[in-house]
């Protein structure tokens, strides 16, 4: 784990040619780091296809992706 589980923690990521940052807690990035490892992909190929579903704010589709896969 990464430090405090709860600390929040923006990462720089590029979506569709458009850089943006992405914020969450440390555990919620962890988790999505270990859902990329298990399925052989990059938290960014990962990032971009919860983006391309999503309806509302890319964190929280993320956090609810990571709960949903965990």
């Amino acid at each position: 784990m990464s430090g405090d589980p709860t600390t929040l923690k923006k990462r720089s990521v590029t979506i569709a040619g458009h850089a943006t940052s992405v914020s969450m807690e440390n555990i919620f990035w962890d988790r999505l780091t270990d859902i990329a490892k298990t399925r052989d992909q990059s938290v960014s190929s990962i990032i971009r296809e919860v983006d391309s579903e999503r309806v509302g704010n890319l964190s929280s589709a993320l956090r609810v992706f990571v709960l949903e896969n965990s």
